[in-house]
């Protein structure tokens, strides 16, 4: 995370307790670490503004999303090592 990010810390009981107001502070900004005794489990962050473009292209029927992960494109040939291998090879 950038140091200009803001983050809070909060168990499960007082999120429920409270979720409005933490949805507020995502609003602004800031992260949300959700704890459950003591154990980081989730974090609440505010939607990316490539989500956002992504589902505005959706819904103005430019694009369709069924909200998984991209697949390639199919009929596409590459000569050589896939991808992956060498994002792999070049991680060392």
């Amino acid at each position: 995370m950038e140091e200009n990010e803001r983050v809070h810390t909060v168990g499960i009981r007082e999120l429920k307790a409270k979720l409005s107001s933490y949805i507020n502070m995502v609003r602004q900004g800031e992260d949300i670490v959700i704890t459950d005794h003591g154990e980081e489990v989730a974090v609440i962050v505010q939607v990316s503004p490539e989500r956002k473009r992504i589902l505005q292209l959706v819904g103005s029927g430019v694009a369709k999303w069924a909200g998984g992960k991209p697949e390639g494109v199919h009929g596409t040939t590459m000569k050589g090592k896939p991808l992956s291998v060498t994002v792999l090879e070049e991680r060392v």
